[in-house]
């Protein structure tokens, strides 16, 4: 039952009518009984269902159809809405997710993932005749299509395409096709895109081509552009016939379409990128692992907003429903990919079991993906890592260069520290150093140093490639090199160690003129840990403006430009006194640092000693040094003796002032007690200062028994 203007219920048979938006006007809806027919019919499928409505939705745009409460209820009993119009595309507000942080009522009735029959479909898009195949096999039956298919159906398509045989549609987008991979710019798409007949699956194709067209242009080329796509009168036609096809685009083509508006730069707070969020949650429960890939990629970098919380939200949940049913490595790990770092760590552990059961089957790119994997989902596994670790060792020559960068960045990424890995990275590239540019040992030595591995081997081969080829090295490699080298406190060959100095000094002076006073600081700090300072960088450090603009609270890296200029100023007065800054630069002058010395430490030194009068306990020197316990040793005796109050030890050359300093793990290179950075620079300016260094590792020292740190402590003040 309808009624019609002017509010009379009527009844007919092909003579229903509806009241038009806005007026009395009586419009003919006589399909309406087509649809009412096929609803009450047992048979009908939940997919036929809702392509019907859209269908029937389609024709009858600009209609209110009111009174047909049996159908409605019919609707809603099986879990559906009748499409609605909104933002001037068709819109249903239920949302398959049950998410109410974006204010949106939904069904309980669960839909069921696609079938591996229409994943397979899905996967069209990999060649242009598959594509084509998918997309222009138009069925006329009436056997329920999923929503999700390649189709090209009437309601994404202009007239021209409908008028169209399926030869001349395969033959129209065959040649669309070829002319697309030929655009090499934005505007050279949408000048194709305005002269072709388009439906919702050639929106997605110029979309995409838009932005990969640009992904490898410069910067300053992308946003040349970019500025032409925006200003050229096609973008707008384009953008809008995106919002108003995106209900009835396939799952695949929305989520493209989606990544592609995003990628290219339309606001994410567009009316275009929001309808897209919002058709994508409606249909979430469509998707393939394919298009949640790319939805998770797309979500990544996207700002959060109550569509993209919603979204992120409902991955998680679709993964952990359908997870029982993921059976292959590749799928898991793209599942695994989507969940990102916010996921709840039961929902990891669950995805880090079902990993570790099919660790049978991983292969060596398996292995490798893995690492990113889990970088991305920011979980550190230690069986997953381990396994996956000891199968790149065993194969490490097959992987590329820069396959071996991404997994040690996501070592990095996760603070796993492998010394068998590293070891073997730095093995396999060391043994063919000459066939690498300065840039990529550069950039791998960084990586090398944020793990705190020192690879003696490939850093004495880096510094000869340094000697032979320093002509090839930008400003960049040079600080990348002084700062590798510094970090990890490693010098090469006696023999070369000057040389060495002096090129990467020159290398960096030359570009005084160019580099910001960040990078000046940063420059002279790493050649002061190395013990040699550059007269011409520290005169344009020590200016008065670059040294306000560094130590200014407006500063982004205020307290760390401070801490870096107080062990400039440290190191030129133990040093380098010729060369200390002047009086008027103005240097902030360092607090004492707040650490105590660890209890288990203290009781161990007084039952080596016996007395605590022989010790002086956590003295800082010049407000940055911090010495865990001072001792006066008399080396003719191998005996104690107590430390005078006035901080003198006298005239006795047999008298030797003892520095005992304990550092964390984290102070040490990987797997060895080579000193660090800081505390290298601590250990040389104790010796200045003419202390005996005595340095204890916290780490192996909290593994001895009491009895066995005292026989430490014994061992290493008195020789014993």
């Amino acid at each position: 039952m309808f009624q019609d203007g002017g509010g009379r219920r009527t009844a007919g048979d092909a003579g229903q009518l509806v009241r038009k938006r806005g007026c009395g006007v009586p419009v003919d809806v006589s399909w309406l009984w087509t649809i009412s027919a096929l609803i009450m019919n047992a048979h009908i499928t939940a997919s036929q269902l809702v392509r019907i409505l859209r269908l029937g939705s389609f024709f009858s745009r600009g209609c209110t159809v009111t009174g047909s409460r049996n159908c409605s209820n019919l609707i809603q009993n099986n879990g559906f809405e009748l499409p609605r119009r909104q933002n001037n595309f068709l819109h249903r507000s239920s949302n398959c997710l049950g998410l109410t942080s974006v204010h949106l009522q939904f069904s309980e009735r669960m839909h069921q993932i696609s079938s591996e029959a229409e994943h397979v479909n899905n996967c069209a898009r990999e060649t242009a005749d598959s594509s084509v195949e998918s997309t222009l096999s138009v069925s006329s039956s009436t056997e329920g299509t999923s929503s999700q298919s390649g189709e090209l159906g009437p309601e994404g398509s202009s007239t021209e395409w409908k008028n169209m045989s399926l030869a001349e549609r395969r033959a129209s987008w065959k040649q669309f096709h070829s002319e697309l991979q030929q655009c090499t710019s934005p505007s050279d798409v949408l000048d194709l895109y305005e002269q072709s007949i388009i439906t919702w699956k050639h929106i997605s194709y110029s979309l995409m081509t838009i932005w990969e067209t640009t992904k490898r242009m410069s910067d300053d080329q992308k946003r040349y552009e970019r500025k032409l796509m925006f200003e050229h009168l096609v973008f707008e036609k384009i953008c809008r016939q995106a919002l108003k096809e995106a209900p009835l685009m396939s799952c695949n083509d929305l989520v493209y379409s989606l990544f592609a508006v995003v990628k290219i730069g339309v606001p994410q707070q567009s009316r275009l990128v929001h309808t897209l969020l919002r058709v994508t949650q409606e249909r979430l429960n469509e998707f393939d692992v394919r298009a949640v890939s790319v939805l998770s990629s797309c979500l990544r970098n996207m700002a959060k907003s109550k569509n993209v919380t919603a979204l992120r939200a409902g991955l998680r949940l679709l993964v952990e429903q359908h997870l029982a049913n993921i059976n292959t490595v590749m799928g898991l790990q793209t599942v695994m990919r989507c969940i990102g770092k916010e996921s709840p760590l039961p929902l990891k552990k669950k995805l880090e079991s079902k990993a570790l059961s099919l660790l049978n089957e991983f292969t060596l790119p398996n292995s490798q993906y893995m690492f990113i994997t889990l970088a991305d989902m920011g979980y550190r596994s230690y069986p997953l890592l381990e396994a996956c670790s000891n199968r790149i060792i065993d194969n490490i020559h097959s992987i590329p260069f820069w396959r071996l960068v991404h997994i040690l960045q996501s070592c990095k990424d996760l603070q796993y520290r492998n010394p068998a890995l590293l070891s073997a990275s730095g093995n396999h590239v060391a043994s063919m150093l000459t066939i690498w540019e300065v840039k990529q040992l550069s950039f791998l030595l960084v990586l090398f140093s944020d793990l705190g591995f020192r690879h003696i081997e490939l850093m004495d081969g880096f510094a000869q490639i340094v000697l032979s080829r320093s002509k090839s090295m930008t400003f960049k490699d040079v600080l990348s090199t002084l700062r590798v080298f510094s970090q990890l406190n490693h010098r090469p060959a006696e023999e070369q160690v000057e040389q060495f100095l002096q090129i990467l000094t020159d290398l960096f002076q030359s570009h005084l003129t160019k580099c910001s006073p960040l990078e000046l600081l940063r420059g002279v700090y790493y050649l002061c840990l190395m013990d040699h300072f550059p007269r011409v960088a520290l005169s344009q450090l020590f200016q008065e403006d670059i040294l306000n603009e560094l130590q200014s609270s407006a500063n982004y890296n205020q307290e760390s430009n401070k801490q870096m200029l107080q062990y400039i100023k440290l190191c030129m007065e133990l040093e380098n006194p010729s060369g200390a800054p002047p009086e008027v630069a103005r240097i902030t002058d360092p607090l004492p640092p707040s650490i105590t010395v660890k209890m288990a430490m203290k009781e161990a030194m007084e039952a080596t000693l016996g007395d605590s009068r022989l010790y002086r306990l956590g003295t800082v020197l010049r407000n940055i040094h911090f010495i865990d316990f001072e001792i006066a040793l008399d080396q003719e005796r191998k005996k104690v003796v107590p430390y005078p109050q006035d901080d003198e030890i006298g005239h006795d050359p047999n008298v030797q002032r003892v520095a005992v300093v304990c550092a964390p793990g984290s102070a040490f290179c990987l797997g060895t007690v080579h000193p660090r950075e800081r505390l290298a620079l601590k250990i040389r300016h104790l010796k200045v200062l003419g202390y005996h260094v005595l340095l204890i590792s916290e780490y192996e020292f909290g593994k001895l028994s009491e009895a066995e740190r005292v026989e430490f402590f014994k061992s290493a003040i008195f020789g014993e």
